[in-house]
C-alpha cells in the first residue's frame, strides 16, 4: 500500500514540474520578446504561495490542475466607442465579452506601451504560444530516452525462462494439461529452464524474436536447436506443432474481430517462453518512442468526445473501459500506484513510472495543439489568421487591418471550457469506479 501511494504521488509531482515547465515554456520567449508578464502561476484557486521578483508574480495555487502566465495586452484594447458595450442588457455571452475585454484593458498601459502581446509579430507570438506544448514535448523525448538508453527496455532473450509440458489450443477453455493434449515438443526434446538458444537449424539467432519467427514458420519440420547449457553446447531435435495461437499487435495485446472475439492463427509451437531483461537502447530510441506516441495520442485526441462518450456509457452499464481509452489525472496516477506496488524489480518499476510520465507530457503537448480556445493551439489560429489578413492585405496594396479582437470568442472559449469540464469530470468518476488495470482484473 506504501508503494502505491508514493506510485500516486510521484505521478502528481511529475505533472507539477510538467506543468511549470510548460508554463517556463510560454515564459521564456515571451521576456525574451519583451512582453511584460503579471504573473507566473502554477494551479488555480487561492494562491497558497507567491513572491515577486522584478515585475512579475510567481506561485503557487490551490488547485494542481494546470497553470498560467499573465501577459499584458493579449488583445487588443477595447476601442472607446465600445467601452461600455454589453452591460446593459446585452445578454449572458454579450456581458462576458465586455468583462474579458475590462479584464485585458487592465493589463495595457496606454497607447504607447509596446510591451504587449498582441502587438508582437505574428511568428513571435506563435514561438510564445507553441513554447508549452513544445517544453512538454522535449519534456517527454528526455524521459523516453532515460528509459530507452539509461534503464533499458524490457527485451525477450535468447534465453529459457520456462518450458511448456503440454500444447493447449488458443480456443481451450482453460490452460490445464490433460491426458488428451499432446507433449510440448521442447519438453519432448529435453529442453530446460535456463537453456541458452545459439542457433536453429543451422541459422545463429541473437534475439528470441528471431528464434520464435523461425519456429513459427517451421511446423512439421525436425529442427536443430543448439542450446548452451553450462557452458557446453547441446544438439536437440525439435520438431514444432501446428497449433492455434492468439494474433497480439505491436504492443503485445491480443487483436480482436468485429465481435470481439480473439483472432487466432496456425503456427509452428514449441511450448517455451524466454528471460526477458532490460536492455539499454541506441540514443535515437528515445526520441522515436516519443513521436510514435505523439501519433498514437492523436488518433485518441481527434476522437475524444466519442471516446469520453463511450467511457461514460461504460461507467453508467458496468461494460470494460477500452485500455487504449483516454484517462484523467487520477486514472494516471492510480496506474502509476500499480507499478510502483508490482512484484517486480525496483529498477522495473521505476522504469514503468517514467514511461507513465513522458506519456502524460506527450498528452499535454497533443491537448494543447487543439485549435480552440483557450488551449495554446486556439491561441496560434488566431495569429496565424491575422497574419494572414496582414499578409492579403499586403498582396492588394490595402492599409493593414486591425489586430483581431479575439474577445469575441470568449463565447465559444466558454463553451469550449464547459464540454472540457464535463469530459474531464466523467473520466475522473470512471476512474475511480470503473478504472483500466494495466495488469488485468
Amino acid at each position: 500500500m506504501i508503494a502505491f501511494v508514493i506510485g500516486f504521488a510521484l505521478l502528481f509531482v511529475g505533472l507539477a514540474v510538467s506543468i511549470a515547465l510548460h508554463e517556463i515554456g510560454h515564459l521564456m520567449p515571451a521576456k525574451r520578446f519583451g512582453v511584460r508578464v503579471g504573473q507566473y502561476m502554477i494551479g488555480f484557486g487561492p494562491t497558497l504561495w507567491s513572491r515577486r521578483f522584478g515585475e512579475t508574480e510567481y506561485g503557487v495555487k490551490a488547485l494542481p490542475i494546470g497553470g498560467y502566465i499573465s501577459m499584458a495586452g493579449m488583445y487588443p484594447p477595447t476601442p472607446a466607442e465600445r467601452a461600455g458595450e454589453g452591460r446593459a442588457g446585452g445578454g449572458f455571452f454579450a456581458t462576458m465579452v465586455q468583462d474579458a475585454r475590462a479584464a485585458n484593458d487592465e493589463t495595457v498601459h496606454g497607447d504607447g506601451d509596446d510591451r504587449v502581446f498582441y502587438r508582437l509579430p505574428v511568428f513571435k507570438r506563435v514561438i510564445i504560444m507553441l513554447g508549452g506544448p513544445v517544453m512538454n514535448l522535449l519534456l517527454a523525448i528526455v524521459l523516453f530516452a532515460l528509459l530507452a538508453s539509461g534503464i533499458g527496455l524490457s527485451t525477450a532473450t535468447t534465453t529459457v525462462a520456462a518450458v511448456s509440458e503440454c500444447v493447449v489450443p488458443a480456443s481451450a477453455a482453460g490452460a490445464e494439461c490433460t491426458s488428451a493434449d499432446p507433449v510440448a515438443p521442447a519438453a519432448e526434446a529435453g529442453m530446460l529452464p535456463g537453456d541458452e538458444i545459439v542457433s536453429i537449424d543451422g541459422t545463429p539467432v541473437a534475439s528470441f524474436d528471431e528464434a520464435s519467427s523461425i519456429i513459427r514458420e517451421a511446423p512439421g519440420e525436425t529442427l536443430e536447436v543448439v542450446v548452451l547449457r553450462d557452458g557446453v553446447e547441446t544438439a536437440l531435435a525439435v520438431t514444432p506443432l501446428l497449433t492455434e495461437r492468439p494474433v497480439t499487435d505491436e504492443a503485445g495485446r491480443a487483436v480482436t474481430d468485429e465481435n470481439d472475439v480473439a483472432v487466432t492463427e496456425e503456427v509452428g509451437f514449441i511450448g517455451i517462453s524466454p528471460v526477458s531483461e532490460l536492455q539499454p537502447q541506441p540514443i535515437w530510441a528515445g526520441p522515436q518512442m516519443g513521436f510514435e506516441n505523439v501519433g498514437a495520442v492523436a488518433g485518441i485526441m481527434w476522437q475524444l468526445p466519442v471516446k469520453v462518450w463511450e467511457t461514460g456509457v461504460d461507467l453508467v452499464t458496468g461494460g470494460e473501459r477500452d485500455p487504449d481509452g483516454p484517462l484523467s489525472i487520477v486514472g494516471a496516477g492510480l496506474i502509476a500506484g500499480e507499478v510502483a506496488s508490482a512484484e517486480a524489480p525496483v529498477l522495473n518499476r521505476v522504469a514503468g513510472i517514467l514511461s507513465v510520465l513522458a506519456s502524460l507530457n506527450i498528452a499535454l503537448f497533443v491537448f494543447n495543439l487543439i485549435p480552440l480556445l483557450p488551449l495554446d493551439g486556439g491561441h496560434v489560429v488566431v495569429a496565424l489568421s491575422e497574419g494572414i489578413k496582414r499578409a492579403w492585405a499586403k498582396l492588394l496594396r490595402r492599409p493593414p487591418p486591425a489586430p483581431v479582437d479575439a474577445t469575441k470568442l470568449v463565447p465559444v472559449t466558454f463553451v469550449v471550457v464547459v464540454c472540457l469540464i464535463a469530459m474531464g469530470a466523467v473520466l475522473i468518476l470512471a476512474d475511480i469506479v470503473n478504472p483500466i488495470s494495466i495488469f488485468g482484473s
